[in-house]
């Protein structure tokens, strides 16, 4: 698997649950039409370990086949749409992309 890590702050001006509410609703509506999506894991972030981690509201974890069927879906209509209703909201992010090992399964 091949995964887009997004982790993200809400807008200054949005409460936490407005921000968990919209990406696991409006915005996961554009989302789960990314072609050659294979998987989405959506983490709320409810507490920080450190007050280093603080300032944080979501994570999310995009699974793809491969880096190139990523680079696809990056380069579509649907990405397209998805950046465009995130508009100018002024919240914050960090996009990571690589190669997922299952490190242990209980």
């Amino acid at each position: 698997m091949y995964n887009l890590v997004l982790l993200a702050a809400r807008p200054p001006e949005w409460t936490h649950e407005r921000f968990i509410d919209w990406w696991r609703g409006d915005h996961a509506e554009l989302t789960y039409r990314l072609p050659g999506l294979r998987s989405w894991r959506h983490t709320e972030i409810d507490q920080a370990l450190e007050p280093r981690s603080e300032g944080w509201d979501g994570m999310s974890v995009l699974g793809f086949d491969s880096p190139e069927d990523l680079r696809k879906a990056l380069k579509s209509q649907e990405w397209a749409d998805a950046i465009a209703q995130v508009g100018d909201m002024k919240g914050r992010r960090i996009a990571v992309m690589g190669h997922e090992a299952e490190m242990f399964t209980g």
